[in-house]
C-alpha cells in the first residue's frame, strides 16, 4: 500500500514544498525539481525519449496548489505551467529519490550542452495533442 500524505506545506521563501506521509517520511522537495520533473505531457512528452529538458527553472514558484480528489495535487507554478498533477505516489518518488533525479537532471543538461539557468526557447512542438 502507497503512503498517504499527512500534511502538505509550500514553503515560498525557501521554495521547497514539504510532504509528509503516514510512514514517517518527510520530504522536502524544491519547486524547481518538481517544474523539471512535472508529470506533465509538455514536459514528459507522450512516450519515452519525447521528454522536454527544462531549463531556467531555479527561481521558479508556485502560485497556486489545488487538491485533485484524494490522490494528487496539482500546482500552478509562477511561469505559467499549470497541467501538471503530481500523485502522492509521484511526490514520493520525487522526495525519495531526489539525489539521483537531480543527478540525472544535470546529466542530461551537460549531455544537451545547455546550461541550468539558460531561458527554455520557445517553439512550436510539432503536434496537436491539445495539451498545450
Amino acid at each position: 500500500m502507497a503512503a498517504t500524505p499527512t500534511h502538505v506545506t509550500v514553503h515560498q521563501a525557501s521554495r521547497v514544498l514539504e510532504v509528509g506521509f503516514d510512514d514517517g517520511k518527510t520530504f522536502r522537495i524544491p519547486f524547481e525539481l518538481l517544474r523539471v520533473y512535472s508529470p506533465s505531457a509538455e514536459v514528459m512528452g507522450h512516450g519515452p525519449g519525447q521528454e522536454v529538458l527544462q531549463t531556467g527553472k531555479r527561481e521558479v514558484g508556485i502560485t497556486a496548489i489545488e487538491p485533485v480528489g484524494h490522490y494528487a495535487l496539482q500546482p500552478q507554478f509562477s511561469d505559467g505551467h499549470a497541467s501538471g498533477i503530481y500523485s502522492w505516489e509521484y511526490l514520493y518518488h520525487l522526495g525519495a529519490d531526489a539525489d539521483a533525479l537531480w543527478r540525472n537532471y544535470f546529466d542530461r543538461l551537460k549531455a544537451a550542452g545547455v546550461e541550468r539557468d539558460a531561458p527554455m526557447k520557445v517553439a512550436g512542438t510539432g503536434h496537436a495533442c491539445g495539451s498545450h
